[in-house]
């Protein structure tokens, strides 16, 4: 049920933000009865209602019209405000973390929880929950297969992707780059698909196009001032759940004057910088039709270097953006766009981000790269043009510009409350009932997709709500 007034009701759980965690969370609370709403800053489209072509798609669905920037104007964030989150415009690519990922945690974090093993039934309860589908030899556009075959001549090792995904009819012609703008079949697995529709149905309030902007919490209940079409109004909870990510849940925090008590609010933010390459060919590519991200690096030496390519492309605009050129020559760039293959750099980088906010509470992020990241980024693209190369490309393009769509960190998870924000319960340290489980509580990069941790996380957070 979407609410079109102001509400006096007593909430046991108020969720703020509707992505992989606050869908997830919405989900697993209502069916168990409780009486929960969501809020979120974004519009609520439905399969039929999603925007037709990709600029609508940009100003409707991303903060900042489509595109934000680090303090010094050098990296980009693509951040979605929709309801579902960044789950309606990513692919929804799902991997586990590895062991590299969670000994560096545990090491980092003191949360003895934090292993493959003990992670393993919280992953098992997702993955049974969404459908999943593994990528084969067969569903490779011409972009994959090239890529493919000039890691099998490099020796590169690669893999089939797995992404949450019902019924794409790709054999009726539908192309996958078209869910970036939501998926029209409700097929991608999204958090609207996959969690927030079946909350519906379990009683789950939802209040969209509403920014919560300060939040009032004590241990008898949390108070969400929430600007809604010009106006204030207040809603509250017994308990409060912020899940609008690394950006949104650290800067409610900080407008609301957590800072003073919580040292480490909006540190240790990284964000995996994205490169990408183009290779020109002298025949047709089409790298945007079909499934057109179906592989990517599995090798064990890029990973212990610090990066991961990834076989990718994207719509008109999004790529004409990429290039740094102007008038004809730009002109000339795009009347290539059928005959280009794409791979991306992915790093690993380090979590010395820094998000704050003004003193009119607008969001200001510092990420400058270090001189690890920047070494990680080189061999990344080393190895990207020997594939290149290999694979016949007559032209290489290398975008100068570099952006982010993992957004991580800012409320960091531990046992030490000067070096962390929230628990190993989830919990803000010193509010009992203020409970995180989004990108925000990760303490470093694991350089794997983040969608289905994020969601593991939350399902362990689900399931200690509702026993206790």
């Amino acid at each position: 049920m979407c609410l079109a007034g102001r509400s006096f009701i007593m909430y046991d759980f108020v969720i703020i933000g509707s992505g992989p965690s606050g869908g997830n969370l919405a989900y697993n609370l209502s069916r168990q009865g409780a009486k929960c709403l969501m809020i979120e800053a974004g519009k609520f489209y439905r399969k039929h209602t999603f925007p037709r072509n990709e600029a609508d798609a940009s100003a409707q669905l991303y903060w900042g019209g489509g595109i934000e920037f680090d303090a010094e104007a050098r990296m980009a964030f693509l951040r979605a405000r929709v309801v579902g989150g960044t789950s309606i415009v990513n692919q929804c690519l799902l991997d586990r973390f590895d062991d590299l990922v969670w000994n560096d945690w545990q090491a980092r974090t003191g949360v003895d929880f934090f292993t493959a093993e003990k992670m393993a039934p919280y992953y098992e309860k997702v993955e049974k929950h969404l459908s999943l589908h593994t990528f084969s030899a067969a569903e490779r556009n011409r972009n994959a297969e090239l890529f493919t075959a000039a890691c099998d001549q490099l020796q590169y090792h690669w893999h089939y992707l797995r992404k949450g995904q019902s019924d794409c009819a790709h054999d009726r012609g539908n192309d996958c780059i078209a869910c970036l703008s939501g998926c029209h079949r409700d097929s991608k697995q999204s958090s609207l698909v996959a969690y927030i529709q079946k909350a519906e149905k379990a009683g789950l309030d939802i209040v969209a196009e509403a920014m919560a902007e300060k939040i009032d919490v004590n241990k008898e209940r949390a108070r969400i001032f929430v600007n809604r079409n010009g106006s204030t109004e207040e809603y509250y909870s017994r308990h409060l759940i912020l899940a609008g990510g690394s950006f949104g849940t650290t800067q409610l925090l900080l407008r609301s004057g957590f800072g003073e008590k919580l040292p480490a609010l909006g540190k240790y933010f990284s964000a995996h910088p994205q490169y990408m390459s183009f290779g020109i060919f002298d025949e047709p590519v089409n790298s945007h039709k079909g499934y057109f991200q179906t592989v990517a690096s599995k090798d064990a030496a890029f990973r212990q270097k610090g990066f991961k390519l990834e076989n990718v492309f994207a719509p008109p605009i999004s790529l004409a953006m990429l290039f740094n050129a102007t008038g004809k020559e730009h002109q000339e760039i795009m009347r290539n766009y059928t005959r280009m293959s794409c791979i991306e750099v992915a790093i690993r980088d380090d979590n010395t981000g820094v998000i704050r906010v003004t003193r009119k509470g607008k969001l200001s992020v510092s990420k400058p790269l270090t001189d690890a990241d920047k070494q990680k980024r080189d061999a990344g693209l080393e190895a990207v043009r020997n594939i290149l190369v290999a694979s016949g490309a007559i032209k290489i393009i290398q975008s100068p510009y570099y952006f982010g769509l993992h957004l991580m960190g800012g409320c960091a998870i531990g046992t030490d409350a000067q070096k962390s924000v929230v628990n190993p319960e989830f919990k803000v340290h010193g509010y009992p009932n203020l409970y995180i489980a989004d990108s925000s509580i990760y303490p470093a990069a694991p350089g794997i997709n983040p969608s289905l941790t994020i969601m593991a996380l939350s399902e362990k957070l689900s399931e200690q709500l509702i026993k206790h």
